[in-house]
């Protein structure tokens, strides 16, 4: 059964990349990796994957790339830049990228990988965080024909228990923007409601129970609220200079629109103020340290 599987290459093992790769690799996935940190890749070269050394390589064997990388210019140069993916990319292969992107550029790149190499692309980027990751349990938005989304569904059903095709290449982009603004905007508040409720006297730790099952209860709420009361920021799930970029990328399309994010807007001042304090590294739980420092 295994010999009938497609062959797989992935760049970018880090907080997400790594368990979605360990996932491929047991689910039988031949898998071929590239990191711009090699090290990175060594409990997965345990585990039966390959790496090389440069990202035209992954095309050399796979029939699907995938890529999680850090934001729009860090993909570029993987795609276009000195060895990267348009060098080694072939027609009848697939990319699907799984990073959190400029929409526009998104489709920019994939016109221009389709145009030089053939190649065709899929965006879908995911919401769960390193949880779902660990455990498949991933929400995925993807934009692109028809017909490479159906492709791809069987490799992806390994990753996430949900795979909707929002429209054409750029749409996952727009979907997970969407997700992003509620996702910011939700832990400001959550952080938001821990300082108050620190500073009037109520266990900040019961916030979260209390108000499980109501109208106000959510995923982030019960994970960021007793992280928040119990000031416990470590490991790192996740990190403020996503979400930071995230909603940059929200005020950035809804300006292109016509439209405007009034709370989009405020929450990226109000991550930008948290990250310049040095904070762009470490878990949004740590938000409510800028609460509690601005409302003594």
């Amino acid at each position: 059964m295994t010999a009938t599987l497609p062959a797989l290459a992935f760049a970018g093992i880090g907080l997400m990349g790594l368990p979605m790769t360990r996932r491929l690799l047991a689910a039988g996935y031949s898998l071929t990796l590239w990191n711009r940190s090699p090290d990175k890749c060594a409990p997965l070269l345990e585990l039966g994957a390959h790496r090389v050394e440069n990202p035209a390589e992954l095309c050399r064997d796979a029939s699907v790339v995938m890529l999680c990388l850090a934001n729009t210019e860090v993909v570029r140069d993987v795609v276009f830049g000195p060895g990267g993916i348009v060098e080694g990319a072939r027609p009848g292969q697939l990319l699907v990228d799984f990073s959190s992107l400029d929409p526009a550029a998104t489709r920019e790149m994939a016109a221009e990988l389709e145009a030089r190499s053939g190649m065709r692309w899929v965006d879908a980027p995911v919401s769960g965080g390193t949880p779902g990751a660990e455990a498949g349990s991933l929400a995925i938005m993807a934009g692109g024909r028809d017909e490479d989304v159906e492709r791809v569904r069987p490799i992806l059903a390994h990753l996430g228990q949900r795979l909707t095709r929002m429209g054409d290449v750029g749409a996952g982009q727009v979907t997970k923007v969407c997700n992003q603004m509620i996702v910011a905007c939700n832990a400001l508040v959550i952080a938001e409601v821990v300082a108050l409720a620190e500073r009037s006297g109520v266990d900040a730790s019961q916030i979260a129970p209390a108000l499980a099952g109501g109208f106000a209860d959510s995923k982030p709420l019960q994970i960021l609220a007793p992280q928040m009361a119990a000031s416990q920021f470590e490991p790192i799930k996740w990190h403020v200079r996503t979400l930071l970029k995230d909603l940059d990328t929200a005020v950035k399309l809804s300006r292109e629109q016509g439209g405007a994010t009034p709370m989009s807007g405020l929450a990226a001042q109000l991550m930008r103020l948290h990250g310049s304090q040095g904070f762009l590294e470490r878990d949004p739980a740590t938000l409510v340290e800028l609460l509690r420092e601005q409302c003594p």
